[in-house]
């Protein structure tokens, strides 16, 4: 499924490149961008999903009727980073320059007028949103229903990134609002909505709550594991410096199970971490921060819960139709979400 994405949106951007720079070839600059993004690495968890969503509703395994749903989702997918890299002000991704990155270096070396980071932030935003256009292209003609999944899934990963950025503004959610986060920017975006897209792609709508049931606490097990690995993953396998993700304040459950187990002293530690001061935190803060989180008992937690959102998840396969390797595919994928270290 994943190489069928890749070429199908390989000659997706040969044609929209041509286009646009017969035009102007200033235009082929933000797609030729984005193209890179999109080919650069990923793990196209999204469209697999999309794929055994269409597989377990009755759509044909060897076909195409989950292609269009997979490449709109990476689309849809490459505008959330690419905005998310502005936000965050993250300046690599997948060990590469961000896309607004890429600008400021264009700006500079072309000794262009204006301030270079308004003017890369802007054009990265364009790029993202060029992204999400052709992510809506892409789905085509599709039905009512297919639609109501695909405008769930884009409102809620915008509301629950809304979230996230207050939560880092305000520095301190509780547990309970980091879990909304998590169940709205995360969960539904990458693995209930992909699954009832297919499953709508095939005509199969009806199958939505069981697939939630399946997807909700699994997608949860991924962002927290996703917390875990911004908090200490290694940057050779996270593409990113260690304790990003701390660097940044963001507002994970991680960090809010921490703060609600600390004592005075470690919770003066925890309090470094901001987005503020991001850039003047060291390897050693870092280290005195993941120190608290084992400490306070906030991974084991972690751990804990998801082994357990994994237990309920897959317990939650049994009550979906079994057809083609469907249950032995979502069971392998469910191992593979929360066992990864990238």
């Amino acid at each position: 499924m994943a190489t069928r994405v890749d070429e199908a949106l390989a000659a997706l951007f040969v044609e929209e490149r041509k286009t646009w720079a017969e035009l102007n070839p200033a235009l082929d600059v933000p797609l030729a961008d984005l193209a890179d993004f999109v080919a650069g690495g990923g793990k196209r968890i999204r469209p697999a999903y999309c794929h055994w969503g269409w597989v377990t509703a009755g759509g044909d395994p060897s076909g195409d009727g989950a292609v269009a749903g997979g490449c709109a989702l990476e689309l849809l997918h490459a505008f959330a980073l690419i905005h998310d890299d502005v936000m965050d002000g993250s300046p690599t991704r997948r060990s590469s320059p961000t896309v607004w990155a890429r600008f400021i270096e264009r700006h500079r070396e072309g000794a262009w007028h204006g301030e270079a980071r308004r003017f890369a932030e802007a054009a990265a935003v364009l790029v993202g949103d060029i992204a999400i256009v052709m992510a809506d292209r892409t789905l085509g003609n599709a039905s009512a229903e297919v639609r109501r999944v695909w405008d769930s899934l884009r409102t809620e990963l915008n509301m629950g990134q809304y979230l996230d950025v207050i939560g880092t503004a305000q520095g301190e959610v509780s547990v309970a609002d980091a879990r909304t986060i998590i169940r709205h920017k995360t969960a539904g975006y990458t693995i209930v909505r992909p699954l009832q897209l297919g499953a709508a792609l095939a005509g199969r709508v009806d199958l939505a709550a069981k697939l939630a049931a399946h997807g909700m606490p699994l997608g949860v097990a991924f962002q927290l594991r996703d917390d875990m690995l911004g908090a200490f993953g290694e940057p050779d396998r996270t593409g990113k410096p260690v304790g990003d993700d701390l660097r940044e304040g963001k507002p994970t459950v991680l960090l809010a199970l921490a703060r609600e187990a600390a004592n005075d002293s470690q919770r003066e530690v925890l309090a470094t971490v901001s987005a503020d001061r991001g850039s003047e935190m060291g390897d050693d803060n870092v280290a005195a921060i993941q120190e608290v989180m084992v400490e306070t008992g906030a991974v084991a937690a972690a751990e804990a819960e998801i082994e357990r959102l994994s237990t309920t998840s897959l317990e939650a396969v049994d009550d979906l139709p079994d057809i083609n390797g469907s249950h032995g595919a979502l069971r392998a994928l469910a191992d593979y979400v929360v066992a990864r270290d990238a």
